[in-house]
């Protein structure tokens, strides 16, 4: 029987939504990080900037942030003062429309730049001047001279997310007790046997569902896709083949064929879901990270917090897999508020496991003369 162009997209694609997929070969690689041919370090900024602030600005870049939309811009007053601040272009009303992961990105970022200042001999000084969610001025930063502390900046280098291939096998007390140790003990981890981690995965699952099938971040999902390697390299952000981890001959054909309305075809939205069922069984359960309020300032403090057990977890093979869609649809807010105290407010749900290989880093970053000036 004759194929149709339809049929084959169909089969081809796996009815890939993006996100989540296994891969299936390691050719027909598309562009990933460290095959951008901009130098992170690019200085010629402006005259209020030199070497060293460009290198740290571009650490500080790649913190993870939804979409990979790279929500932070930097305005620079003086080569040693900084205001950070949230680019209104990169909001995600739809999937975000609290902003609450847009501050946990700038908080992960600011992370970032603390640990690179430090090891390039300053002290980052940060004060948050945000007061609500839709400030778009978040941060002041002064950096002040200081002995270099010895930070493997690598760590920072290798950060990336996994979304597939984690193991069912339950934690061992050291790396438990190193996570919370790195986050200040503000997580909370449910084995993949407990009630609770059972409860969660239905209710991610339900919240993918839902948010799969809303007109809203579906279209606002589109303007995020760089599903071939001329916008890839046009844009250095988004959502591209290689960082949705969608390889092989899937990603080849994805890119040189496919569109974002293909991306985003009922049947693709029906096997996207298949494919979070899936990996929502994936793992060793559920960590929760949580604030003391819903303030600007706690919620950029919990993305730091993050981002300090992020960079510490390759060296134990240890994934981390936000799923976001649990805190922003409603299903996902009841199942927190019915189990726990009011005290307890999560900012962050994440899928955890071991890894048999973690593989490189590959989501792409805009140089730092993109967002900073």
């Amino acid at each position: 029987m004759r194929q149709t162009r339809r049929d084959f997209l169909g089969k081809a694609a796996g009815g890939l939504l993006a996100l989540y997929t296994a891969p299936l070969l390691t050719g027909c690689g598309g562009v990933i990080r460290n095959k951008t041919a901009v130098n992170p370090f690019f200085t010629d900024i402006s005259l209020k900037t030199d070497k060293n602030s460009a290198a740290i600005l571009h650490y500080a870049s790649l913190a993870p942030s939804g979409h990979n939309a790279q929500p932070w811009s930097v305005k620079l007053n003086s080569p040693s003062e900084w205001i950070i601040s949230a680019d209104p272009r990169r909001r995600l009303p739809a999937a975000d429309p609290d902003n609450r992961a847009l501050l946990l990105g700038i908080g992960a970022f600011l992370e970032n730049l603390s640990l690179a200042a430090n090891a390039h001999g300053y002290e980052a000084d940060i004060k948050i001047i945000a007061e609500n969610t839709f400030d778009t001025t978040i941060a002041k930063v002064t950096l002040q001279a200081a002995k270099p502390l010895d930070y493997p900046l690598e760590r920072i280098e290798m950060r990336r997310t996994v979304k597939n291939g984690l193991l069912a096998n339950e934690f061992k007390r050291d790396d438990i007790n190193a996570m919370s140790q790195a986050v200040g003990h503000n997580i909370i981890y449910f084995p993949r046997t407990s009630k609770h981690s059972q409860c969660i995965e239905e209710a991610q699952g339900d919240a993918y569902r839902i948010q799969t099938h809303r007109l809203a971040a579906a279209a606002e999902l589109r303007e995020w896709f760089r599903l071939n390697d001329r916008e890839a390299l046009k844009y250095r952000d988004g959502l591209t083949t290689e960082g949705m981890e969608i390889t092989g001959i899937k990603g080849w054909y994805i890119r040189h064929f496919m569109t974002p309305e293909d991306m985003l075809s009922d049947f693709s939205k029906k096997t996207s879901i298949a494919m979070n069922e899936e990996l929502v069984r994936q793992g060793a359960g559920w960590i929760v990270i949580t604030s003391k309020s819903h303030h600007v300032a706690d919620i950029i403090e919990a993305g730091r917090k993050f981002e300090r057990m992020a960079l510490i977890v390759r060296e134990r093979k240890i994934a981390l897999a936000p799923m976001t869609q649990l805190l922003v649809e409603k299903t996902g807010q009841e199942l927190f508020a019915s189990h726990h105290k009011a005290q307890i407010i999560p900012q962050m749900v994440l899928r955890v496991g071991y890894l048999d290989h973690y593989p490189d880093p590959v989501s792409l970053r805009r140089p730092v003369h993109w967002f900073a000036g």
